[in-house]
């Protein structure tokens, strides 16, 4: 398995939506068309903020429910990731509840409490300003609850502090072997991507822990370059960046995912399918 890479596409972010990209889903049935393309290209899992039918984040359970039900049904074999951050002004209790309701392979686990904004990149000026709480209490009873259920975190890093604080709270043993985290870059609000910080969160995650990574915009590329280099795995998808390297409009989610495989072709690594990203990451199938 040491050559295989999983892919990832998060199909549609809390804070995308179809002016930042018409292929952006909403609906399940959108969601479950985008997920199929993208596991044709060479997805083995799919990330989910699901949506309102106006495209704004949904902590609705049913909606959630409905969400991932079409996109298994479509496309059984593929994995599906659930967040467990849904959007603006969702408390704790509906952050997780919807989890356990519908007992996804995986989940994202965030790991602090951090500004999560919406920057203008060129100016600097505050279009929303947003803190992001993930308190310790949260993260305890966020895994304890995903644990218990059989969903499989994946811990998001969005700087070296979450890190050690996951690993501060993971001394309670709450957490099963192995570890999946995500470095993420590019959150107005935490690490921009550099290479050198990407070694040092490489080099601090436990021995035997998998790790991938996602850059928002721009970091996307460069980001998945190097953590398919040094062993790692890959996200891409339209929550995270809507254009090709070359800065035109992606067609859809497929056409990301495509440039991950390219990716990993030069690098001589071959995508995963589902179930070696199964046993790559201990989900339970």
């Amino acid at each position: 398995m040491r050559d295989k890479v999983i892919i990832t596409a998060a199909l549609s972010g809390a804070g995308t939506f179809k002016n930042n990209n018409p292929s952006v889903p909403y609906t399940p049935a959108e969601f479950a068309e985008e997920a199929e393309k993208a596991y044709k290209a060479g997805a083995a899992m799919v990330h989910v903020h699901a949506k309102k039918d106006d495209g704004w984040a949904t902590h609705e359970v049913d909606r959630i429910r409905a969400t991932h039900d079409a996109i298994k049904e479509r496309v059984p074999e593929l994995i599906v990731n659930l967040s467990s951050a849904v959007g603006l002004g969702a408390t704790p209790e509906q952050r997780i509840a919807q989890i356990v309701a519908v007992k996804p392979e995986m989940a994202s686990l965030n790991t602090n409490t951090m500004n999560f904004s919406f920057i203008d990149r060129k100016t600097g000026q505050i279009l929303l300003d947003n803190v992001f709480e993930n308190t310790f209490t949260m993260l305890q009873d966020f895994g304890k609850a995903m644990e218990e259920n059989q969903v499989k975190p994946e811990v998001e890093i969005y700087d070296m502090g979450g890190l050690d604080n996951f690993l501060l709270i993971a001394r309670q043993e709450i957490f099963t072997a192995p570890l999946n985290f995500n470095f993420v870059w590019g959150v107005a609000g935490g690490q921009a991507f550099r290479p050198d910080a990407f070694c040092a969160l490489k080099h601090a995650i436990p021995q035997g822990a998998n790790f991938t990574t996602c850059g928002v915009g721009t970091a996307e590329f460069p980001a998945i370059m190097l953590s398919c280099m040094m062993g790692g795995h890959m996200r891409v998808g339209l929550e995270d960046n809507v254009r090709m390297p070359d800065g035109e409009l992606a067609k859809g989610n497929y056409e990301l995912v495509e440039e991950a495989v390219k990716i990993a072709g030069i690098l001589g690594r071959e995508p995963a399918t589902p179930d070696e990203a199964r046993g790559i990451m201990g989900l339970r199938g």
